[in-house]
């Protein structure tokens, strides 16, 4: 039977949310809404709303109608300058969400809440490695532990189960997303080429040799929706990473002889701040090589590759609960470079 599942995506235009509505959309039991401010064009079997989740009101009057959501996939964000000031809009968004859609649909069956290392304090410096679901959590303030929180207490009594999916650095094609590593390394790359200059890490010495993982925004739809719909996934926590662990020093090189470029001994530097004025540069580029004509700003994840850039500690976690549960697929993730870096250069998005 066709359409016996509607999943309602939360943050449909971020890199997470892009490509799970992309996934389910391959899939021939599911009707997709997705949520976010901008909104979307919609296709044969997804719609969008543009609704403001931080506003109870908004959230109320524009999800009225949803009787029909089996599936509630959580993906959406706001950024904010510090941990703290991030907890408040991030627990507002999911709790306006879950307890507007308890309400006005008795199908739910599911919520999926995308979460990330931050759970095992990745973010605060060395933490223990490989992390574990079931570690121990760490002082306050973290929005995914509340949300985590508000989503077991809310779930008691229900029919409905939730899931948490714990992705690593997550590597995907969407523009516009202030978390997009594998882009903003490419746009890196094309303007140091431009300059005819090698391709140098900018992040910290220690980070070039450090231990880390990413994870496919394919294989993450593919595990999300897995969790969701598994029986024995109901209330439970997974890591989902690639499956493979890699060093900059050596993968570095690589994504240099992609780009068809030499390189030079790593370099100490703030990409937000020694690529703030090359906005200019980016329009020449974008117009000499005939390529799509996508905004500097969309194209910039300076502030998060800095971020990513200064892990000067091992970023890793088990992935094998996942794998013990029933999922077993796995990207290796220097196959991934070359895919998206392929796929952005079929989209003239870099030359």
């Amino acid at each position: 039977m066709k359409n016996v599942k509607t999943a309602l995506v939360a943050g449909a235009n971020g890199i997470i949310g892009e490509n799970l509505i992309h996934y389910l959309s391959t899939l021939p039991d599911w009707d997709i809404i997705g949520l976010s401010r901008r909104g979307g064009e919609p296709t044969e079997n997804v719609s969008y709303i543009s609704v403001d989740l931080t506003d109870k009101a908004d959230v109320t009057a524009k999800l009225a109608d949803l009787s029909n959501v089996t599936h509630v996939f959580y993906a959406a964000y706001q950024d904010r300058p510090t941990w703290a000031e991030l907890v408040a809009p991030n627990l507002a968004m999911l709790t306006n969400l879950v307890q507007v859609i308890e309400n006005v649909s008795p199908k739910l069956e599911h919520v999926s809440l995308m979460q990330g290392y931050k759970v095992y304090g990745a973010h605060l410096g060395p933490f223990k490695t490989p992390a574990k679901e079931d570690d121990a959590g760490h002082m306050p303030p973290e929005f995914n532990l509340d949300q985590q929180n508000f989503l077991e207490a809310a779930q008691k009594g229900k029919r409905w189960t939730w899931s948490a999916i714990r992705p690593s650095v997550v590597g995907g094609v969407a523009l516009g997303n202030p978390m997009n590593l594998t882009v903003a390394i490419a746009v890196y790359a094309s303007i140091s080429k431009e300059y005819n200059l090698p391709l140098r890490f900018p992040g910290k010495q220690g980070a070039y040799y450090s231990l880390l993982e990413m994870t496919d925004a394919t294989l993450l739809a593919k595990a999300t929706v897995w969790a969701a719909t598994d029986a024995k996934c109901a209330n439970q926590a997974f890591n989902v990473n690639n499956g493979d662990l890699f060093r900059w020093d050596d993968m570095w090189p690589k994504i240099a002889r992609y780009f068809g470029m030499e390189v030079a001994p790593p370099l100490p530097m703030s990409l937000a701040t020694v690529m703030a004025d090359k906005e200019a540069l980016w329009k020449n580029i974008t117009q000499k090589y005939g390529l799509t004509a996508h905004a500097y700003s969309e194209v910039s994840s300076w502030t998060f590759s800095d971020f990513v850039f200064s892990w000067d500690y091992d970023m890793f976690a088990d992935g094998s609960k996942a794998r013990r549960f029933g999922f077993h697929e796995y990207v290796d993730t220097e196959e991934m470079f070359v895919r998206i870096f392929d796929e952005l250069k079929s989209k003239k998005v870099i030359p």
